[in-house]
C-alpha cells in the first residue's frame, strides 16, 4: 500500500506540473498572461493551443461522447478492448482517472468498467468475450500503465491483482510448445501453437510495462519474445547473429516480407525493451524513412500509431520527420465531430478505435505514459 500510494503521489505531482504547461488540452481556462510592456509588443501567449492541441481536444470530446451508461467507451468491436484503448489514448495526452474534473471522472468510470468481473474469466483472460489475444494484450497493457493511477488504494489493489493474473496467462501462453521459428511469440488464442508479430507486440508491451510497474515478469520471457522479433526481421544473419542487410524491416511472421505496420510495431517494441542501438532497430528505422505512412496502406491507423511512437523513440532525424509527416496527414483527415474514420482494412473497425489510434500517434508531442517515454 505504501509503495502504491508513493507511486500515485509522485505521478500526481508530475502531472500537476505538466498541467501548468498543457492546461488548454486538459480543459482549464487560460492563465492570465503578464501584461506586456511597451518593450514587449511581440509577446505571445505560450499557452495558446496549436493545431495538434486542437485536434486532440476534438478527439477527446468525440471519444467521451461515446461513453455508455456502464462506463464503456466504444462504437464497434469488443467493448473491453476498445474502452482500454480509449483510456490509453486519453492518458497519453495527459488525462488520468485521478484528475478531479469531468474527463478524470469519465476515465474512472471507464476503468471501473474494464475491472468488472465479467470481463476477465477464471484463467485471467480478457479476450473470452471478444478481441482474443489482441484484446487481452491491449487491456493488460492499459492496466499496467494505470497502476498507481486509481482513485484509491483499493482500486489500485484490484488493478494490480487483475493485471498480474492477465500477465500470468500471457506467460503460460508463451510456453505452449511451438516450432523453433514461432517460439517466444503469441497468436490469437492462449493455447495457439503458432505466432505472429502483431499479436506478439501487444503481449510484449504488456510484459514490459508490467515489469516496469513491479509485477512479476521473468526477464527470460521478454528476451524470448525479442528473439522472436529478430527472427521476423527480413535478412540473413552473419556469424554474430546480426542482420547482413543494413536496411530492412519486420515481417508479419518469420520468413515473410517487411510491411509498414509490422516494421513500425517491431521497431517500437524492440526499443521499449531497451534494444535502442540494435542493428535490427537501426535497419528498421532507416527502412521506415523510405517507406512512409500513406493513407492507402493496410491498417493505416494501426501502423501510424506504431510509426509515430517508434520513430519518436529513435529520436533526431527519424523523430522530427515522422512527427511532421504524421501531423500533416492526420490533422486534415479529422472529421468535424472530432473523429477519425478508417477505410479499406479498417473500414469496419469503428471511429472510436481509429480516433484512439490517431491520438496515440499525435501524442508524441506529450509523451506522458511511461511505456512511451524515451
Amino acid at each position: 500500500m505504501i509503495k502504491m500510494s508513493y507511486q500515485r503521489n509522485i505521478l500526481s505531482f508530475r502531472f500537476t506540473l505538466l498541467i501548468l504547461f498543457i492546461h488548454p488540452i486538459l480543459g482549464f481556462s487560460e492563465v492570465s498572461p503578464i501584461t506586456p510592456t511597451i518593450e514587449s509588443k511581440e509577446w505571445k501567449n505560450p499557452f495558446k493551443p496549436d493545431k495538434v492541441d486542437q485536434a486532440i481536444e476534438s478527439g477527446i470530446r468525440f471519444i467521451l461522447n461515446n461513453q455508455k451508461d456502464d462506463g464503456a467507451i466504444y462504437d464497434r468491436g469488443n467493448p473491453t478492448a476498445i474502452t482500454a484503448l480509449s483510456v490509453m489514448s486519453l492518458a497519453a495526452v495527459g488525462h488520468l482517472p485521478i484528475h478531479p474534473n469531468e474527463n478524470g471522472e469519465a476515465l474512472a468510470r471507464a476503468l471501473d468498467f474494464i475491472l468488472l468481473e465479467k470481463n476477465q474469466n477464471e484463467i485471467g483472460y480478457f479476450g473470452k468475450r471478444g478481441g482474443r489475444m489482441y484484446g487481452h494484450g491491449i487491456v493488460t497493457l492499459t492496466l499496467a500503465e494505470m497502476l498507481g493511477m486509481g482513485m484509491d488504494d483499493k482500486t489500485d489493489e484490484i488493478i494490480r491483482e487483475k493485471c498480474q493474473r492477465a500477465i500470468d496467462l500471457i506467460l503460460r501462453s508463451q510456453k505452449i510448445k511451438k516450432n523453433q521459428a514461432q517460439q517466444g511469440g503469441w497468436r490469437y488464442s492462449p493455447d495457439a501453437r503458432d505466432a505472429d508479430l502483431s499479436v506478439t507486440i501487444w503481449q510484449l508491451m504488456a510484459l514490459r510495462s508490467a515489469k516496469n510497474s513491479g509485477l512479476e515478469v521473468p526477464s527470460t520471457s521478454i528476451l524470448e519474445a525479442i528473439e522472436y522479433l529478430k527472427r521476423s526481421y527480413k535478412s540473413k544473419l552473419d556469424e554474430n547473429g546480426n542482420p547482413i542487410d543494413k536496411i530492412s524491416g519486420f515481417a508479419y511472421q518469420p520468413g515473410g516480407h517487411p510491411e509498414y505496420t509490422t516494421t513500425a510495431a517491431g521497431l517500437l517494441a524492440m526499443q521499449v525493451c531497451g534494444e535502442y542501438e540494435s542493428p535490427f532497430v537501426l535497419g528498421a528505422a532507416d527502412w521506415l524513412l523510405k517507406n512512409e505512412p500513406q493513407t492507402n496502406r493496410k491498417f493505416f491507423f494501426y501502423g501510424t500509431y506504431y510509426y509515430a511512437q517508434s520513430m519518436y523513440q529513435r529520436g533526431e532525424e527519424h523523430a522530427e520527420k515522422a512527427r511532421k509527416m504524421v501531423e500533416d496527414i492526420l490533422i486534415p483527415m479529422q472529421k468535424e465531430n472530432g473523429a477519425w474514420q478508417g477505410g479499406g482494412s479498417e473500414s469496419g473497425a469503428g471511429e472510436v478505435y481509429c480516433t484512439s489510434m490517431a491520438m496515440l500517434a499525435l501524442a508524441v508531442k506529450y509523451h506522458y505514459l511511461p511505456i512511451y517515454q524515451r
